[in-house]
Order: C-alpha cells, then sequence, then structure tokens
C-alpha cells in the first residue's frame, strides 16, 4: 500500500484566459519563481496557499444553506456552537481552527466550559503524557476532519497540557506557472454629483473613481493534492476509522473537482482533463457509498454520529471544570 495518494489536476479558467490572482495588504500576488531545467527560472504564481484550500475542502462537505453537513457526511459528529437563543453561530467544521476555534472554546457544554470538557475528553493532564493514539480516537469522537485537515491546542501549556498537535494529513494547494501579469482598469460613475462636496467624496462613494486592476495570464494552472496515508495508519484507530478518513478526504476533492473551482470573484476555474481525475479517484457516488458502509463499521468510536451542540455567550462563560 502506498503511503501517500497524490493528484495533479490541470486547470483552466472558465471563460478567457485571465484570472484573478490571491492578495495580501503587505505582500500583494504572492509570485516565485522555480529552476527549470540546469539553468532557468520561471515566473510563478501561488494561487490558492494549502490553508485556504483546506477551507475549500472543507466546505465541499458543508451545506451552507441549513447551517449543517451535507448528507454524506451527516453522521459524523462535529461541535455545533449556538448563541443563548439557540440560533446556529458557527461549528467545528467552519472554523479555520476546527476544535481550537475561540468560540468552541469559549463555549459551554451544559454550563461546563469547553476547554475543560475538550481537556477531560482527550484525558489531558499535567505531568501525565497522553499517547498520540488516545489523542486521535478522542478527536474522532469529537470531529473526526480534524485528523484529516489537522488541529493545534496552542494557547497554553497550562491550558492543554501537551498542546496536542494533528498535522494536516490532506495537503492541497494551486500554483499558477510561466505567468504574465493583464493589467487593465476601469472607472466607478457618478452620473448624479459631479463635483466634489467636503462630505462627499469617494471616501464617501461618490465622484467618479479611476481604478486599476492586475489580472494574470499563464501557462499551466495545476491543484496538487497529497493524502498522507502513513499518518492516518499512525493514529492507530481501527481499521473501519482509518479507511473513513481516507474515504472522507478523497470525498471532499472528488466534490471539489466535480464541481468546478472559484475562489474569488474573477478566479473561476475548470477542470481540463477530467479522465487524469477519474484515473486516480472513484466517482463520488462510490465514495458516499463507501462513507456510509463506514460510519455503519465505526459504530461507538463515533460517539453517536450526533453534533454536540454548545452554547456561546460571548464569550463570558467563566470555566468550570467537567465531572469526572
Amino acid at each position: 500500500m502506498p503511503d501517500r495518494q497524490h493528484l495533479d489536476v490541470r486547470l483552466q479558467p472558465l471563460a478567457g484566459a485571465r484570472f484573478q490572482p490571491t492578495g495580501f495588504p503587505d505582500v500583494g500576488p504572492a509570485l516565485f519563481q522555480r529552476p527549470v531545467g540546469e539553468h532557468d527560472w520561471q515566473d510563478c504564481l501561488l494561487l490558492e496557499s494549502a490553508q485556504s484550500m483546506a477551507n475549500h475542502l472543507e466546505a465541499t462537505s458543508w451545506d451552507e444553506g441549513v447551517h449543517a453537513p451535507v448528507s454524506a457526511f451527516a453522521d459524523l459528529p462535529y461541535v455545533r456552537v449556538v448563541g443563548t437563543d439557540g440560533g446556529y453561530l458557527t461549528s467545528s467544521r467552519t472554523e479555520p481552527h476546527r476544535l481550537a476555534a475561540g468560540f468552541v472554546k469559549d463555549s459551554a457544554l451544559n454550563g461546563v466550559n469547553m476547554r475543560n470538557v475538550i481537556k477531560e475528553r482527550l484525558g489531558l493532564r499535567d505531568d501525565s503524557p497522553r499517547a498520540p493514539r488516545d489523542i486521535a480516537l478522542a478527536v474522532f469522537a469529537l470531529d473526526p476532519m480534524c485528523l484529516v485537515h489537522g488541529v493545534f491546542f496552542a494557547e497554553s501549556a497550562k491550558v492543554w497540557p501537551g498542546q496536542p498537535k494533528v498535522a494536516r494529513a490532506l495537503t492541497a494547494f494551486v500554483e499558477a506557472h510561466d505567468v504574465r501579469p493583464a493589467v487593465s482598469g476601469g472607472v466607478k460613475r457618478d452620473d448624479v454629483r459631479h463635483s466634489v462636496a467636503d462630505t462627499g467624496g469617494a471616501k464617501e462613494g461618490y465622484g467618479f473613481v479611476p481604478f486599476h486592476r492586475t489580472e494574470y495570464v499563464a501557462r499551466d494552472i495545476v491543484a496538487s493534492f497529497a493524502l498522507d496515508l502513513d499518518q492516518l495508519a499512525s493514529y492507530g484507530l481501527p481499521e473501519p476509522a482509518t479507511a473513513l478518513l481516507a474515504a472522507a478526504a478523497r470525498w471532499e476533492v472528488r466534490r471539489l473537482l466535480d464541481g468546478g473551482f472559484r475562489p474569488r470573484t474573477a478566479c473561476d476555474l475548470t477542470v481540463v482533463d477530467t479522465a487524469s481525475v477519474d484515473a486516480v479517484l472513484p466517482p463520488l457516488e462510490q465514495l458516499t457509498d463507501e462513507l456510509s458502509t463506514l460510519v455503519g463499521r465505526c459504530g461507538d468510536l463515533l460517539a453517536g454520529g450526533e453534533p454536540m451542540v454548545v452554547t456561546w455567550d460571548g464569550g463570558k462563560a467563566k470555566p468550570k471544570k467537567a465531572a469526572t
């Protein structure tokens, strides 16, 4: 059995040749050079980082319209955060730091602070090392997708003895190779106000405002996915649980590629050669059936598969020890 499953997928803009790059206030587009041959270098662009792609992959298994997992993931546990009125706020599936997110940690389960609940479930104690397998088993029962996309309880050793960390088992990113800028611009019109007033300028949204835009074209756009099967096996979970994690990861990759990929308004990408995907990944329907079968085989490992509903009161809840 291979220790990694790797997939490179060529993408192209759905319409035209230009695409909007990622941008950062202090950096701008994430440009870099890669070596080509013995002596040459090629201008490239990091279109989506590993962190961003983790969020895009997680979004495939979440139905934003109803604030709940899609049907294929409905029987996997997670932490659901609600307000004091019972209305949905967020979850361990949608927060960037998952189980270690502030909204999760600062919530309460039946009046008990979630820091203490998680610490108790993970069996964290001062001066008492916890086996990684036991950590993985506890995380699997809280939200198994944290074992796919990673979680780090980094607040402090006093809060999280041992500061357990799970690295990403599924890593993805998108690069554009041999890029060139495509510079354009425009103007925001104002057909009502033709002169600038003291309190009605561009800052307030009035007047004619010219702007520039830099998009890019590329010879190749490649999405890379790597599933670390060795890491999944290293958790020491029962075989059905390990297989479930691998199937869930493949499902997310397949769903993302089947649905097209639009990370930004003017960056709408589609797969160039679907046969290259079919050669590595089963159809989505087959992966869905596989997930359903594996969920049934995992039994009590998934703690019933129901979400843990916790209440966030604005972060005002005082820590209260979990019952032992």
